[in-house]
């Protein structure tokens, strides 16, 4: 199909990307609203409340470079749809689970929906595979803006079907079965060549993965990446959990998960913009320490305007701290060394998440004599560390010689 009839190539994909991110993304901020609720219901400890949660991340961690080889050989477009197929497969088995009373196939499914959630880190990078490097940043950036109508759906989804069913949160799977299958639908309007093997086996073949990750720009820009997404997934995970246990409902948790996201997704029509102006570097500095004042709020209260404005700052660092990362990142690497480094950064990035997810549960539930607040403060203070470890490597990379490598 001719992408000249109506928009140039790098613009018509970013566009199909857009659409991808905010329809079939939908499914995550459903997902990460109720999957610890029911995950609650079903587990017999509640410490593994948030255990399928670990499984979506422990999914796309296990299949980011998989996935990733596979792009590079057959496409994006197959790519996409490959896993597209495998979210509704997971959410199949997940409507199983609750449908059965199993938590270990409700967690089993989870693993599956972790192959979608892989894939959909990659439009960020399927928008620069045809773009001039000038309009690069802003498709990153226009494409994670997709997610501000997923914000908005996909948690009014949640209120509309939670409870529509004798089993609870079970037609909410059902929604997501059929976003998953709307999927092959759209990404049939995705026009990204697919590789020229003749071309790669004669093209120079790039660093190793080790050469790679000694790349200073590289390494720094998979710590911010990596921590400003974990310790997002870290306070994201558990807010359901603290909210219900401060004593509000699970409407109120699903707005306030929506707030979130839109927090995490309206930035990125200028995030782009901004990093065109005054550098990746300097947005993701900015990001770290809007986490910290997340941080900070969170631990000045359990009221819902705590959580609120908790979840907004927290949304608003992510999104500075993970498009930028993603911006230093994509300025880093030669096309040859493109899949390489794009599996090893999803898979290091997704890899601090799952630890991220797993730890959130622990946090919240299993403190010895703890209650809903004290497991709220401890999920917060957990993000101290890392901020600083994040933060010091962004300075030491500037500090560095500029000739340096």
């Amino acid at each position: 199909m001719n992408s000249s009839l109506f928009l140039p190539r790098d613009r018509r994909n970013t566009l199909v990307l857009v659409l991808a991110q905010a329809i079939l993304g939908a499914q995550m901020p459903m997902i990460f609203t109720i999957g610890g609720l029911a995950g609650q219901m079903l587990s017999p400890n509640a410490c593994l409340a948030t255990l399928p949660l670990s499984f979506i991340i422990l999914g796309s961690v296990l299949t980011a470079q998989p996935l990733s080889r596979f792009m590079g050989r057959h496409g994006r477009r197959r790519g996409f749809i490959l896993a597209n197929l495998a979210g509704a497969l997971g959410a199949a088995i997940c409507a199983g689970g609750l449908y059965w009373g199993s938590f270990p196939l409700f967690t089993f499914g989870a693993l599956f929906t972790g192959v979608y959630m892989s894939s959909q880190g990659f439009y960020r990078f399927a928008a620069t595979d045809t773009a001039a490097p000038e309009f690069a940043p802003k498709a990153i950036s226009y494409v994670m803006a997709g997610g501000l109508v997923a914000a908005l759906l996909g948690p009014q989804l949640v209120k509309l079907t939670s409870d529509a069913t004798v089993v609870p949160f079970m037609a909410t799977y059902l929604v997501i079965i059929v976003l998953n299958l709307l999927g092959p639908l759209l990404f049939s309007f995705l026009d990204i060549p697919r590789p020229d093997h003749h071309a790669q086996a004669r093209a120079p073949r790039g660093r190793s993965k080790m050469e790679l990750l000694r790349d200073p720009v590289i390494t720094v820009s998979i710590i911010c990446a990596m921590v400003s997404y974990a310790l997002m997934n870290l306070v994201m995970t558990s807010s359901p959990l603290a909210v219900v246990g401060c004593g509000f409902t699970p409407n109120n948790a699903a707005d306030i998960v929506s707030a979130h996201v839109l927090a995490m997704y309206i930035p990125s029509f200028f995030t782009g913009h901004l990093i065109a102006r005054f550098g990746a570097r300097v947005i993701v500095g900015l990001g770290l320490f809007i986490l910290i004042c997340a941080g900070a709020v969170a631990l000045s209260g359990v009221e819902l305007m705590h959580f609120f404005g908790a979840l907004v700052l927290l949304g608003l660092g992510w999104n500075f701290g993970f498009i930028g990362g993603t911006a230093m990142l994509a300025q880093s690497y030669a096309p040859e060394e493109r899949a390489t480094v794009q599996g090893v950064n999803d898979f290091i990035v997704f890899g601090g998440v799952f630890l991220a997810s797993l730890s959130s549960g622990g946090l919240m539930n299993c403190l010895e004599g703890g209650d809903a607040q004290a497991g709220w403060q401890a999920v917060n203070l957990a993000m101290v560390p890392f901020v600083t470890l994040a933060g010091g490597a962004l300075i030491w990379l500037a500090l560095r010689p500029k000739d340096g490598r």
